[in-house]
C-alpha cells in the first residue's frame, strides 16, 4: 500500500519514512507543495499525509487539488496549526482526518489504519484461482483453506498482478508498486522475491512476456 508524505521539517520527514515503512507501507516523501502534487499526479497513492505549512504551496491548496481530483484517496492532516477552527477548515476542504503536532507515532498509525480499513471492508474483495484463495481484505493466500506464509514485498507483487488481470504489466510498473523508488538493487530484490512467490504457489502461472512484463494466467 503506497503512502505519500508531504513534510517540509527534514527531520520530521524521514522518520515518518523511516516508521510508516517498518509497519508495512511503501513511502513516497515531498518537502513541499508543488512536488506533493507532482509525486500525487504521477502515482496511485492510497492516503496521503499532508503538512499545512508548506512552502511553495499551502496544505490547504493541496489539499483542494487532491479533492478536485478524486473523492476517494484518504488525506491525513499532521499539522502544528491547532486551533479549533484550524482543525475544522481542514476538515471541511475534505481531510478525512486530521492530527496536531507533536503527535505520538503510534496514534497516526492507529488512525491510518482507521481511515484505510474503512475501504477495505467495503471493497473486500477475493481471487480464487483453483485451490488458491487470496483476499485483499485480510491481506492472506491460502491453499485448499491452509495459509501461505508470504512477505509483504510477496504480497504486494501478487496483489498488483491479481488486479490487472486480462493485461500484461510492466516490470517497472510492479516495481514501482511494490518498492521504494530509491532501493539500492532493486530489480535484483524484484526477481528474488518473484522466484521465492513462485515456489510458495507452484500453480499460480505468473508469465514473463521477454521485453514486456508479467501476467496471471
Amino acid at each position: 500500500m503506497r503512502i505519500l508524505v508531504v513534510e517540509d521539517e527534514s527531520t520530521m520527514r524521514k522518520a515518518l519514512q523511516k516508521g510508516l515503512t517498518k509497519i508495512g507501507y511503501v513511502v513516497d516523501i515531498a518537502a513541499d507543495g508543488e512536488k506533493a502534487l507532482e509525486q500525487y499526479f504521477s502515482q496511485i497513492y492510497e492516503a496521503v499525509i499532508l503538512d499545512l505549512n508548506l512552502p511553495k504551496l499551502d496544505g490547504l491548496d493541496v489539499l483542494r487539488e487532491i479533492r478536485a481530483d478524486s473523492s476517494t484517496v484518504k488525506v491525513l492532516i499532521l499539522s502544528a496549526r491547532n486551533e479549533v477552527d484550524d482543525r475544522v477548515l481542514g476538515l471541511d476542504q475534505g481531510a478525512n482526518d486530521y492530527l496536531c503536532k507533536p503527535f505520538a507515532f503510534q496514534e497516526l498509525a492507529a488512525r491510518l489504519r482507521a481511515l484505510l480499513r474503512r475501504d477495505f471492508i467495503q471493497i473486500s474483495e477475493q481471487f480464487q484461482l483453483g485451490a488458491i484463495l487470496v483476499d485483499t481484505a485480510l491481506r492472506e493466500v491460502t491453499i485448499n483453506s491452509q495459509r501461505v506464509a508470504l512477505s509483504r514485498k510477496e504480497y504486494g507483487i501478487l496483489e498488483y498482478l491479481l488486479h490487472n488481470r486480462g493485461r500484461t504489466v510492466r516490470t517497472e510498473e510492479l516495481i514501482e508498486q511494490v518498492w521504494e523508488r530509491d532501493d539500492d538493487g532493486v530489480f535484483n530484490s524484484f526477481k528474488v522475491h518473484l522466484n521465492s512467490l513462485r515456489k510458495k504457489l507452484p500453480d499460480l502461472s505468473i508469465i514473463n512476456v521477454r521485453g514486456e512484463g508479467y501476467y496471471v494466467e
